[in-house]
This record gives structure tokens, C-alpha cells and sequence, in this order.
């Protein structure tokens, strides 16, 4: 009940050992975070963005009050996660288990490395496939190496270090949601367009009000936005030229500014810049828009998203 308060998606019909993409609004609508909720057999865990952390523990504490029995562990200094992401990562995986590669999208499994227990989910946050794996801080240089050592020397040819740079690319050719760029505490989910994690009739169903289930945090909000129609929506753009536009960069029909630029990068995929933009709502794709560059007008075409999609 604590966690259907405080997230945007229904979570109480998950199954053990599965994974959730989920928010946490405040009371405005707006997007405190994203996060994904493992369901144990006794416990849940939230994994939250780094930078969000000491803002999420004390809006959890605040909601707790409200609910008996909660206790709240913050795991983030013992713990380390390891994502793992390709399109030959679950063969490599094969390699020395059985289970994980037979792991669902969005399920995670517990297993033994040593005397060391991981956590190892199947989610992805860069459009391709692969897993992340949970495990004790002050191990992760030995588990790490102890990994790459039993795929043999193909897994230390194929498997490389890829910074948080490299990630930002591929989330964004995946047409994925970042936040601090897509979502923040002013934009809500629904106009990032992340209405499949947000469950408008939560604590109204015949199901939730026998299950004394609660609406959760900002949910009045966002349906009020919906009840009015979303002004502005989350598009994708391809660039003319070279030139990459960067968060924050005006979006225009003509003379009229109509958006704002999000995320864009140069796409390592494709080939050519592209961008995620909030836009008026009434822009439609194949409309061509343009972005001011510097001094400089960049055409851009609205296109769909995601850009890019593994086959």
C-alpha cells in the first residue's frame, strides 16, 4: 500500500522475482523520479537515479508516516551495479549460466558467484538487450574480473568499459526518457509520454478499493491534464547537416518559437544528429521545424521514435 502510494503504476499485481518501470510525482504531477521496483518474496527494492537519491529517502520518510510497518534501508554505498548491454551480451552470458539467458524482459534471478550473492535483472536502458547486475560494493573489482575471466577470452574482447556518455547516446536513439532532460520536477510522464507507467485509475477500481489500495501521489493532477488535453508532447528530430542541438535550444515553425531541444547527440547508429524535443502539440511528424543553432537556423524533421529499434 506504502509503494502504490508513492509510485504512478500499479505494482501489486507483480509476480515475485519481476521488475517495474515506474515515477514518483509530486503533487503537481510533476516527476520527482524513475525508477524500477524489483518484488522479492519478503521485500521490495527501488532502484532510483544516483543524483535523486537523498531527495527520494526523504520523500519516502514523509509518505511512511502515513503507513504502519515500514522500514526503509538505503542500500546505495554497499552496492554496486554492473549493466551489461549488447546485442551479443546474453550469448556471452550462456557462456557460464543457464539462467540468465532464459530470464524474461523485466525479471531478475538471485545467484551465487563465489560467496558473494548478485542480483541479476534483465531491464535495459539502452534499446538493446542485456542485463545489470547488483552486488556487494567492495567486490565489484573481483566479480568483474571473475565474470570476464570465465567467458573466456572472447567475453574480455567483446565486453568493454562504456561511460555514462556512451549510455546517453544509445538511451536516446531508443527514444528513452532520461531524467534531468525529459523529465524533471516541472514535466509530467504524460507528456513525456510515459502513460503506460502511469495508472490514472489507481485506488479506483472495484480491485483496489476491496484491497484498500490508495491513489498515488499527483495522480489528481495529471488527470486533471488529461481532462484538458496536453499542450505540449515529446517528438523526435532528425537533423539536416552536422551540427548537434543541445538541451535547452528553441525549436521553431517559422518566427514562432513552438518547443524546446531535450537530449540530442550525434547518433553513433545512424549516422546523423538527432534530438528529442517538447514541442506544441498540434506538430505533426513529417512536419519540418527548425533549431537555433548558435546564430544559425539547423532544418529538422519530426520523425518517430524511437530512432532506432533492435531487430
Amino acid at each position: 500500500r506504502f509503494l502504490e502510494r508513492l509510485l504512478t503504476r500499479r505494482i501489486s499485481d507483480m509476480k515475485e522475482n519481476t521488475c517495474r518501470y515506474s515515477l514518483i510525482c509530486n503533487e503537481q504531477g510533476g516527476t520527482r523520479d524513475d525508477v524500477i521496483v524489483y518484488r522479492f518474496s519478503g521485500h521490495w527494492l527501488l532502484v532510483v537515479n544516483a543524483s535523486n537519491r537523498e531527495k527520494i529517502l526523504d520523500h519516502m520518510q514523509t509518505v511512511s508516516d502515513g503507513f504502519d510497518k515500514i522500514k526503509i534501508a538505503d542500500q546505495t554505498a554497499s552496492t554496486a551495479m554492473i549493466a551489461v548491454q549488447g546485442p551479443r551480451v546474453i550469448d556471452q552470458i550462456a557462456r557460464f549460466s543457464n539462467e540468465v539467458p532464459a530470464l524474461k524482459r523485466y525479471s531478475f534471478c538471485e545467484k551465487n558467484l563465489l560467496v558473494v550473492k548478485l542480483i541479476i535483472s534483465r531491464t535495459g536502458y539502452t534499446g538493446e538487450d542485456g542485463v545489470e547486475v547488483i552486488m556487494p560494493a567492495r567486490m565489484t573489482d573481483m566479480i568483474v574480473k571473475t565474470m570476464l575471466k570465465q567467458g573466456g577470452d572472447e567475453a574480455q574482447e567483446v565486453l568493454k568499459p562504456a561511460g555514462l556518455g556512451a549510455r546517453d547516446s544509445l538511451r536516446l536513439e531508443a527514444g528513452m526518457a532520461l531524467y534531468g532532460h525529459e523529465l524533471d520536477e516541472h514535466i509530467d510522464p504524460l507528456t513525456a509520454g510515459l502513460n503506460f507507467a502511469v495508472s490514472l485509475d489507481k485506488g479506483e477500481t472495484d480491485a483496489d478499493r476491496a484491497a484498500d489500495i490508495p491513489g498515488f501521489i499527483g495522480q489528481n493532477a495529471l488527470k486533471q491534464l488529461t481532462e484538458k488535453g496536453l499542450p505540449r508532447k515529446l517528438v523526435g528530430l532528425k537533423l539536416d547537416g552536422k551540427r548537434t542541438a543541445r538541451q535547452g535550444m528553441d525549436v521553431r515553425r517559422g518566427d514562432q518559437v513552438v518547443g524546446s531541444v531535450t537530449s540530442g547527440c550525434v547518433s553513433p547508429t545512424l549516422g546523423y544528429p538527432i534530438a528529442m524535443a517538447f514541442v506544441d502539440s498540434a506538430c505533426e511528424v513529417g512536419e519540418s521545424l527548425s533549431i537555433a543553432i548558435g546564430s544559425r537556423l539547423t532544418e529538422a524533421e519530426i520523425v518517430p521514435l524511437p530512432f532506432y529499434k533492435r531487430s
